[in-house]
């Protein structure tokens, strides 16, 4: 289980390898505008500046995120942060959902939305957010992230089915079974990490400070993007042996190469 431990890191019970990226598109998907800057953007980065294409999609507008800002306002404004923080690391489409935020619920709507995108984009890496109760560190993790991160990690594979949500057929969109592996982010137990020291780590400062209105709406338990993801990619470098990383517990949705029986 990986911790925040004594000597400055995530430990994760020794080194953990470097996060496969033979690969050229990929969907990161979340339950606001904001839940991808908080490490993601950062890899993020890394892989539209290594040529990959990357997009996003967000199951709400982030409405109920502003005490101080009714949702009719704060969707827009919230909407127009993530676009914002979008383009600083490279990301061109942004998409949403429009689930209701603060409610979203696991289901099969929820799961059709999120194939839809995935037959559409057909990415063969998804990223999401970790979807257990407890998250990196021991936090609380928030109800909509469980609810979109298992809803990501079930609709990679439900996208490459034609018979499950046959209906998409009739939107021109065919089965996409080429998702290789849904990474996670924000676990407590990671199983690879991605190298973002230098100018990954900048661009990604910088897509979270694109989300000031937000965080200006959080008011006492505001925190400078800075800091904060500086801390938190040094937390989890060692875990890498670099500098700065994010960490990621990977699920492989198919084997890389011949399956082991077959060696």
């Amino acid at each position: 289980m990986a911790t925040h431990d004594e000597t400055g890191g995530f430990a994760a019970g020794g080194t953990l390898p470097p996060l496969p990226e033979n690969w050229e598109r990929g969907l990161a998907v979340a339950a606001h505008p904001d839940d991808i800057e908080y490490g993601t953007a950062s890899a993020v980065a890394r892989w539209t500046a290594q040529g990959k294409r990357i997009t996003y999609l967000l199951a709400t507008r982030g409405e109920a995120g502003i005490d101080g800002l009714h949702p009719d306002e704060a969707a827009p404004l919230r909407e127009a942060e993530e676009r914002a923080g979008a383009r600083e690391v490279g990301v061109d489409t942004v998409e949403f959902l429009d689930h209701r935020d603060g409610t979203i619920e696991y289901g099969p709507a929820l799961r059709r939305d999120i194939v839809r995108a995935i037959r559409r984009h057909r990415p063969e890496a998804v990223l999401t957010g970790v979807y257990t109760v407890r998250m990196v560190a021991g936090m609380v993790n928030q109800a909509d992230h469980r609810v979109v991160g298992l809803a990501a990690l079930d609709a990679a594979r439900d996208a490459g089915n034609r018979w499950i949500f046959p209906e998409l057929a009739d939107e021109g969109l065919e089965p996409w079974g080429g998702v290789r592996f849904v990474a996670v982010a924000g676990t407590d137990r990671p199983t690879h990490g991605v190298d973002v020291t230098g100018e990954p780590l900048e661009r990604g400062i910088a897509s979270l400070a694109a989300h000031a209105e937000y965080t200006k709406g959080l008011g006492a338990g505001a925190f400078e993007p800075r800091p904060f993801l500086t801390w938190t990619a040094g937390q989890g470098g060692p875990a890498l042996g670099v500098e700065s990383a994010v960490l990621f517990d990977v699920h492989q949705l198919a084997f890389e190469g011949p399956p082991p029986w077959e060696q």
